[in-house]
């Protein structure tokens, strides 16, 4: 099975040795994005603001791919602190991903000056 990876001038810049996105076959495997605006590198204040950077950055990353969110079977949620902003995140996950929502593991993490990381597993459907 080939496998295509690459890297975006859309994305933030990798902090390590890692490719934006890789495609093996019809599965599309996202990094794990934090809340830093690709233009910029500025990361917003907040659980509900840096949450929507990060699906934004899922978003992008997907796109360049040919994918939306509504092609995401599973994601996995890095929270700083789980107890705190759990419920904020998920107001903005529920509104962002589409019904029938991806599976999902949320964890607490201890991550370098962010609130939030996110990386998905996406599938494309062939016709």
């Amino acid at each position: 099975m080939a496998k295509e990876a690459m890297l975006s001038d859309q994305l933030p810049n990798p902090a390590g040795p890692y490719s934006h996105v890789v495609e093996a076959g019809d599965i599309v495997f996202t990094s794990g994005f934090g809340p830093q605006d690709p233009a910029t590198g500025a990361v917003p204040e907040g659980i509900t603001a840096q949450t929507e950077q990060v699906i934004s950055n899922v978003e992008t990353a997907l796109k360049l791919r040919g994918l939306t969110l509504a092609d995401v079977v599973k994601t996995t949620v890095h929270l700083e602190r789980l107890d705190r902003d759990f419920a904020a995140y998920n107001e903005v996950y529920a509104r962002r991903f589409p019904n029938p929502y991806p599976a999902r593991t949320t964890v607490g993490s201890t991550l370098a000056n962010i609130l939030v990381e996110i990386d998905a597993v996406a599938v494309r459907t062939r016709d």
